[in-house]
């Protein structure tokens, strides 16, 4: 990616000629630059050392459950990538001149947007080197979708370790910039096991005397809102609430919500939209499941304030009519599950009967009717409830308002 940002850099606009950009060990690049004119001018970039990330090292950890062999979660591999920048010219001032073009590259680009990585990934790469066996995989990564974005930032190289990196490599010095990138997230997509929900929690909070949200509740005291589902909203100060925003920054969301219902200065009730489906083949408008950030905007004066923000839930819910019956174990098959909302093609989805996962089968366009191809379930001895997992949130499964206590409703299977 970096690759191609460079090479159109230096060959877009910049007046240099032709510049060639590798991304090679710099002893094979100094075999290049020398077997070449002498007015040849080349950028080499090299990846000469991998960290793992301090900040990002531990998180999903444990990821396998006591017996030390199941499996429950899927940590990412953290990375932080450490480049050389080396400019390799023929005539006088030419490398400097080619590494500040470079330099200057980095020093505007100090956070790489989702944008710039799918169009580096999609059509960059291509431009650069058309004839890279990798082009499909680095495109189909993931890596614009990933929920941390990658930033570049310089490196300092003392004397003796610039020495003995360039001894170590058998290439002649030349002008070269250290920098790095942080930080890059690679992600198993390992079938998991999963426990089943919580059935009861709570969960207490003190209101302050500033326009304050504290919680926003689900009805029936369900962890998730579904579409069309009304939510509480509870706090303090809220008489002036005109509407809310739910925003989803990995999901580029923000969805603004009104009217709103006002239960008085510390509350209000608003509807998550549950649009109907569009005609076929026109992209979804409905709201997406995953987790947002729920702020109201509050009229004070001829102002409009926006609150703290809380944390909401919006949970995929599969049909109710879909009832597939009994599944034999141990043999191959496929579930579709028709659901709302539509699923977006970079969503992590997944279908748990009981505590066995199922990856969905990929799709390229936004689909209410996912698949999933399963093979050698464990039988569950009896019925089971199905959720369907999107981006972490599940869909409800279960009947907060029973007596005496909880219980598990909705879809239900048995693995015989």
């Amino acid at each position: 990616m970096l690759q191609s940002m460079l090479y159109s850099v230096y060959n877009t606009g910049a007046g240099l000629g032709t510049v060639t950009v590798s991304a090679v060990a710099p002893d094979l690049a100094q075999g290049e630059a020398t077997g070449t004119s002498d007015s040849q001018l080349m950028v080499n970039l090299f990846l000469h050392q991998v960290t793992l990330n301090a900040a990002w090292r531990n998180v999903g950890l444990p990821s396998l459950a006591a017996d030390g062999i199941t499996q429950i979660k899927n940590p990412p591999l953290a990375l932080d990538l450490h480049y050389l920048l080396t400019a390799y010219a023929g005539a006088d001032f030419q490398a400097e001149a080619l590494l500040g073009f470079g330099i200057q590259l980095l020093h505007e680009t100090p956070v790489l947007t989702r944008g710039q990585i799918r169009n580096a990934l999609n059509s960059g790469l291509t431009q650069s080197d058309p004839h890279n066996p990798l082009l499909g995989v680095l495109g189909a990564s993931g890596l614009a979708d990933q929920i941390e974005l990658i930033k570049i930032t310089p490196a300092t190289l003392g004397r003796e370790e610039m020495a003995w990196l360039w001894t170590a490599l058998k290439a002649d010095y030349r002008p070269t910039f250290p920098f790095q990138v942080s930080v890059v997230l690679i992600q198993s997509q390992t079938p998991l096991t999963s426990a089943l929900p919580v059935l009861s929690r709570s969960i207490q909070s003190q209101a302050g005397l500033v326009p304050t949200i504290t919680t926003a509740s689900p009805p029936n005291g369900q962890p998730a809102a579904c579409l069309g589902d009304m939510v509480t909203v509870t706090g303090a100060s809220l008489a002036g609430a005109t509407g809310v925003t739910l925003a989803n920054a990995r999901m580029g969301i923000q969805q603004s919500i009104a009217p709103l219902t006002l239960l008085g200065g510390g509350s209000f009730t608003f509807v998550v939209p549950s649009p109907p489906a569009p005609p076929a083949g026109s992209p979804p408008t409905d709201i997406p499941a995953g987790v947002y950030l729920l702020t109201a905007q509050i009229t004070v004066g001829s102002n409009i304030l926006s609150t703290n923000g809380v944390p909401l839930a919006i949970a995929p819910q599969i049909g109710s009519a879909w009832a597939p019956g009994p599944i034999a174990s141990a043999t191959a098959g496929t579930l579709t599950v028709p659901c709302t909302p539509f699923l977006r093609t970079n969503q992590q989805v997944s279908l748990l009967i009981g505590s066995q996962e199922i990856p969905v089968t990929p799709f390229t366009t936004a689909t209410n009717s996912p698949s999933f191809a399963y093979g050698n379930l464990t039988p569950t001895g009896g019925l089971v409830p199905v959720r369907l997992r999107v981006d972490g949130v599940d869909s409800p499964i279960t009947n907060m308002t029973s007596l005496p206590a909880p219980t598990f409703s909705g879809p239900m299977v048995q693995v015989t």
